[in-house]
């Protein structure tokens, strides 16, 4: 009871508003912890997502530098191969240490049962000095060894790949097959110096890497040239008509 005896009374509807907006505020508390919970379940799963990823590609850069490594030590020099020509142009097919060269660059040589998992060829011209050096028949078949999954059957320049594993071969393989020197700046007996380097060309573009390690592919156009600029072919070449079939 107020002073004076009189009943300390709020009217209803006030009552009722203060209850309305005790509620509201209720709900809206509960809001607010609801949202946060989600905003903190989120910022959860981003940060495990993140995590996922950041090892995902750490994972595919492990494989990306393994395979790397694998390919540079098939594709790098094995040092010094049995058999290999230094000397001047022309070369014949070395077949005498064919079967050890083969085993030392990891190339081993066909099964006649062995199905080809790979069957293409390239067209390759060499040239020294602005001369023409022939590319014989038989590099990389002897009857005691068989063939090499890199081969030539006749004098036209035209090369035979034939794999039984889908890998990659290279201009160095092949190098290595014939029995012939090849490095970024020899040719056989030739090398780099008093104005003449070793130039390689791809489809009539020059090709700038260690031509070891030039891959080959489908029905290119190789042109290996040792001599001066001047001595360069014009033009160099840049396409073959590859008989049909090949």
């Amino acid at each position: 009871m107020a002073a004076g005896g009189v009943a300390d009374r709020r009217p209803p509807g006030d009552s009722e508003a203060m209850n309305a907006q005790q509620a509201r505020r209720r709900r809206e508390a509960a809001q607010a912890r609801q949202a946060a919970r989600r905003r903190r379940e989120r910022r959860r799963r981003l940060g495990i997502a993140v995590a996922l990823a950041v090892a995902l590609v750490a994972g595919i850069g492990g494989v990306a530098v393994f395979t790397a490594s694998r390919h540079r030590q098939a594709t790098a020099s094995p040092g010094p191969l049995a058999g290999l020509q230094t000397g001047p142009a022309p070369w014949a097919p070395d077949t005498a240490d064919l079967a050890e060269r083969l085993a030392a660059i990891g190339v081993p040589p066909l099964s006649p049962v062995e199905q080809t998992a790979v069957h293409i060829h390239q067209h390759l011209d060499l040239f020294v000095d602005g001369r023409e050096v022939p590319v014989p028949a038989g590099i990389g078949i002897d009857p005691a060894v068989g063939y090499a999954p890199l081969h030539t059957h006749d004098a036209s320049g035209v090369i035979h790949v034939e794999s039984p594993t889908d890998r990659t071969y290279t201009l160095g393989d092949l190098f290595a097959v014939w029995g012939v020197r090849l490095t970024p700046s020899c040719l056989g007996g030739y090398c780099a110096g008093g104005g003449r380097q070793l130039r390689v060309y791809v489809d009539g573009r020059a090709y700038g890497g260690d031509p070891t390690t030039l891959a080959l592919a489908p029905h290119q156009q190789l042109v290996v040239a040792f001599g001066t600029p001047a001595q360069l072919p014009s033009p160099v070449p840049s396409a073959y008509p590859f008989p049909s079939g090949l």
